[in-house]
């Protein structure tokens, strides 16, 4: 299991993309969270296979609200397995 944390830029907030990554994440098994910062970009903190955390991003860049984002950041760390499911932060 890997845990990635992940920055989207580009049209992201206000069009509905953390339910757009949510719905993706579950899709995938992966869990974690996202949230909107200030900055205007996209937060997302995502655990799971290898793979799935691929195939997350990789969904996120080519379905309907992929062509909103300008870039992806993705800094791995440890997982830590502390979720158990994918929800939205609202803070």
């Amino acid at each position: 299991m890997e845990r990635w944390h992940i920055y989207v830029s580009g049209r992201v907030q206000g069009v509905g993309f953390r339910w757009y990554a949510t719905s993706i994440a579950r899709e995938f098994g992966v869990n974690g969270w996202v949230r909107n910062i200030p900055d205007g970009r996209v937060e997302i903190v995502a655990e799971g296979e290898p793979g799935n955390l691929q195939s997350f991003v990789d969904k996120m860049k080519s379905s309907y609200l992929g062509f909103n984002i300008h870039n992806i950041d993705i800094i791995k760390e440890k997982a830590t397995g502390e979720f158990k499911e994918f929800r939205i932060n609202f803070f």
